[in-house]
């Protein structure tokens, strides 16, 4: 995660201990340039840093001037061309430009709308954070949105569940893992960020909050399982619903919920055989398979994460 999200908890935490930060986030790009608008990074008045606007000497000015800001309180943009003295590799060139804000956070005043948009986040929520910038002696407005977190679902806590939840701990995804066997759904099996829930895999799917935000991938024991699982999300408002199973078994559980009653084109939605198709044969490599689909889904969506200026 490389947006506002990745850095608004100690963002928060910092500026409510009385120690300003400044907020450095990506507004505008042309060109090829290491980071996309949204990008953020958070300065504290020593320097230290969380967060990237795109590494190497751009970003070591970026941070200079936050510095410099915490001392006026002036927030700025800053504009950067990424030729050969603000390539942020010195081996490569990016050849593009990338427009900067840098906004001091310093008092509970300018930390409200970061704070209202916090409790959003946590309630799954989408939210916005107005940005006020100074540009050619102009002030400037921009608006950060905060999509709604993803969350991944995993049917299935067998070797497939946790292959997949090891690899999406590392990308950007709330993970809760479901199943009835305590014995598999174990905190040993699993990272230490994701969510158990042992119990029926069906009913537990079926009251489960699934929202636009949601990836559900079903990898139960066992082909009844499986149907069963999908028939409890199929009506859902999920962003992506993935059933593993050769295409054989597929087509046999899609027409088993056909005969139930579910539209063919719901159906048709239905990721299965799960994941792209990439030859995978290992264990891992089926997990990649699954994840690069969603990764690949999610990356699909036409939200702006910035907008303007206004």
């Amino acid at each position: 995660m490389d947006d506002l999200r990745a850095i608004l908890t100690p963002l928060i935490t910092d500026v409510s201990a009385n120690r300003p930060v400044a907020l450095c986030i990506v507004l505008e790009q042309r060109g090829s340039a290491p980071q996309r608008p949204g990008a953020a990074m958070m300065v504290r008045p020593d320097g230290t840093t969380l967060g990237t606007v795109g590494g190497g000497s751009g970003e070591a000015e970026v941070r200079g001037q936050a510095v410099e800001l915490l001392k006026t309180g002036q927030p700025t943009a800053l504009s950067l061309d990424l030729d050969q003295e603000h390539g942020w590799d010195d081996a490569q060139i990016c050849g593009g430009q990338m427009l900067v804000g840098i906004v001091p956070i310093t008092n509970e005043q300018t930390l409200a709308p970061f704070g209202a948009a916090s409790k959003l986040v946590q309630q799954r929520q989408p939210a916005t954070v107005p940005i006020t910038i100074e540009r050619d002696s102009h002030a400037v407005e921009y608006r950060i949105n905060l999509p709604v977190p993803p969350k991944l679902l995993i049917a299935g806590a067998g070797h497939v569940g946790q292959a997949v939840s090891l690899l999406a701990a590392t990308l950007d995804f709330q993970i809760t893992v479901i199943d009835d066997r305590a014995d598999i759904a174990a905190p040993a099996n699993f990272p230490a960020s994701v969510e158990l829930l042992v119990g029926d895999i069906t009913a537990t799917l079926r009251n489960y909050p699934i929202d636009s935000a949601c990836y559900i991938v079903i990898v139960t024991r066992g082909h009844q399982h499986d149907q069963d699982a999908l028939a409890a999300v199929i009506h859902a408002p999920a962003a992506y619903v993935g059933m593993m199973g050769s295409k054989r078994k597929s087509a046999s559980v899609l027409a088993a919920l056909e005969r139930t009653g579910v539209k063919r084109e719901l159906l048709d939605t239905v990721h299965t055989p799960i994941g792209l198709p990439i030859g995978s044969a290992t264990l891992n490599e089926i997990a990649i398979s699954i994840m690069a689909e969603i990764v690949q889904t999610r990356r699909r969506s036409t939200t702006k994460v910035v907008e303007g200026p206004l």
